[in-house]
């Protein structure tokens, strides 16, 4: 039963999947496919009239076509007297009308592909935004690269090949059908030469699927490491490491291909096989034909074309299959993935968020990743408006408790409310909109610094003027004039072009071009000099008291003019004064202060 339940939901998934994105449009395939096999088949059909009127009797008999003379019959009931020449127009009705399905048909599986694809494109990058932070920093970002790119575009390869598996089965099947009332005997024969033909194909279908699987698994694998390569490119080539990393690529490479290759095998063996095996069935159900059913010549004619028509088809029909298979584990890989991101979608709240009216409140809030604890009754409340700094020393929860207060985390238990709401009944988007951050890694977009302040914004007198001021507040000016192309330099991948402080400068001058009421800088000035920085410190100093300013600082310098000072260790809030009182109550921030030599 078991093994019965695997070989129906191996040929039946990729209808599944197809079903679930496209609904009843792939039944609208389905039905041209067997309009454009009843046409050709009804044409055919007027060779048995053609062959007897050919004959020195020159007279039609619709009996001598077994249960197909009701065709013939049928057109003659409608006052149609059949000679050579009206026949021959009635087959060549039959067939444009084929083109003319076919044409259709074709152009509508084109449409019907490229919407699916875009579909598909969308829908997944719809759920990887909205998958929750916690589930992002621990997926695979190489998988998360392979589906959305090169896997996308093998289930274009698989879309083709499965409906062209379809369309193929639907016409065989018409053929056989029109065959059988012709000689049920015979056709019967050619059903069973194709039953069995299939299980010599099964053995090349196993060996395609795993091999396709395989590919899938080193394709992620692959563009993981490229990933890696590119963001850590000056280290590897810095220390001389670039060809060691290499190596791991190359092998990679060569695993990749040593599945292509085999893939591309198992192929072939498919296409050459399939002639002589039509040739056979031909051949043995031809003298079947004449030496057991006595067949005539015409019936034999005809009998011919659509064994050979569906055979075609047959041979078409595993073919096709194989190909579907070469893709399958692309197939598979985007529903597990696609399943997966449904999964770990986070809950958004319905309320729009506006802006902040009096502060931000966290009472015994606690958060954990798993069983390991991170905060722990964490109580808190930040009014509009105020400068706080986070303290501490790595590890003690800083950035996990600003990741919560951005609602990129949720935490485990308490509660955090903005305004008196909690943070989890607001529209992320519309709470997140009004954040501003500068990350200790400074991110840096492959495009001109206009493009990257103002991230795309219209070129229009308002925009370039808040541009400008921007620029100006994150001390950047200077280094823009000194540009052959000013504001519209390119960056290069990652900031490349630039040192670790101009990043930090463009990163700052971002935000503070946006429209926010919530300033995060996480060791927004631990790669500036100590120049850049005072003047940084300046325009950031300038920012206190019109936006709520949260800042994570090792290098205490940057936070001695906040309003207050959060004191963190291994998850808990040690104390929370200003700079000058917590010098003299907390030994250990005293501590901090000295070694800095503040």
């Amino acid at each position: 039963m078991s093994k019965s339940k695997g070989i129906l939901k191996e040929y039946t998934f990729g209808f599944t999947f197809f079903y679930s994105h496209l609904g009843n449009k792939v039944f609208l395939i389905l039905l041209l496919s067997i309009l454009i096999s009843l046409l050709d088949a009804i044409g055919l059909t007027m060779f048995l009239p053609l062959l007897q009127v050919l004959n020195p009797e020159g007279s039609i008999d619709p009996s001598a076509m077994g249960k197909l003379g009701f065709i013939v019959e049928a057109i003659q009931n409608t006052g149609i007297t059949l000679s050579l020449m009206k026949i021959v127009l009635v087959m060549l009705v039959f067939f444009i009308l084929k083109g003319i399905a076919k044409y259709v048909g074709n152009v509508y599986l084109i449409i019907l592909q490229q919407s699916f694809i875009k579909k598909l494109r969308v829908h997944l990058l719809q759920g990887l935004n909205r998958i929750s932070f916690k589930q992002f920093m621990i997926a695979d970002s190489g998988r998360i690269q392979n589906t959305l790119s090169g896997e996308v575009d093998r289930v274009s390869s698989a879309f083709s090949t499965y409906f062209g598996t379809l369309r193929n089965a639907l016409m065989a099947f018409v053929y056989l059908c029109f065959a059988f009332l012709i000689n049920p005997g015979f056709a019967l024969l050619v059903i069973i030469f194709g039953f069995l033909s299939h299980f010599l194909f099964r053995l090349i279908y196993s060996r395609t699927r795993k091999a396709s699987r395989g590919l899938t698994s080193q394709n992620h694998i692959f563009q993981g490491q490229i990933i890696q390569h590119v963001a850590h490119f000056k280290y590897l080539r810095s220390t001389g490491m670039v060809d060691r990393f290499s190596k791991k690529l190359e092998e990679t490479i060569t695993s990749i291909e040593s599945h292509r290759k085999r893939l591309g095998m198992l192929s072939s063996i498919g296409e050459a096989i399939g002639e002589p095996i039509v040739i056979i069935i031909l051949a043995s159900v031809m003298w079947v034909q004449f030496y057991f059913f006595e067949g005539t010549i015409s019936n034999a004619v005809v009998s011919l074309l659509f064994f050979l028509r569906a055979l075609i088809s047959l041979i078409s029909l595993q073919a096709q299959w194989n190909s579907f298979l070469k893709v399958s584990g692309s197939l598979e890989n985007i529903d597990s993935f696609s399943e997966s991101l449904k999964q770990h979608q986070f809950e958004d709240g319905e309320i729009p968020f506006n802006s902040f009216e009096s502060g931000i409140s966290i009472e015994n809030l606690n958060f954990s990743y798993g069983s390991k604890p991170i905060l722990k009754n964490i109580n808190l409340h930040i009014s509009k408006n105020e400068s706080v700094a986070f303290v501490g020393e790595s590890g003690s929860g800083k950035t996990t408790l600003i990741s919560i207060l951005t609602g990129l985390l949720h935490p485990s238990n308490g509660s955090l409310t903005i305004d008196g709401t909690p943070l989890i009944n607001f529209q992320s988007n519309s709470y997140q909109k009004r954040i501003g951050y500068v990350s200790q890694d400074p991110v840096i977009f492959d495009d001109n610094l206009y493009n990257n302040v103002t991230l795309w914004a219209p070129k229009t007198p308002e925009n370039l003027l808040r541009f400008k001021n921007s620029v100006q507040k994150a001390s950047l000016e200077d280094f823009m004039t000194e540009l052959d192309e000013r504001e519209n330099t390119i960056l290069g991948n990652n900031g490349i072009n630039l040192s670790g402080g101009q990043k930090q400068r463009v990163s700052i001058a971002r935000e503070l071009y946006k429209d926010i009421d919530l300033l995060i800088l996480d060791e927004a000035t631990s790669a500036l000099d100590s120049e850049t920085e005072k003047a940084i410190q300046k325009s950031i100093e300038a920012l206190q008291g019109k936006y709520t300013i949260l800042i994570v600082a090792h290098r205490l310098s940057t936070i001695k003019n906040v309003d207050k000072i959060v004191l963190m260790e291994k998850g808990e809030i040690i104390d929370i004064d200003n700079f000058n009182n917590l010098i003299k109550k907390q030994e250990r921030f005293a501590r901090m202060v000295n070694l800095q030599e503040l």
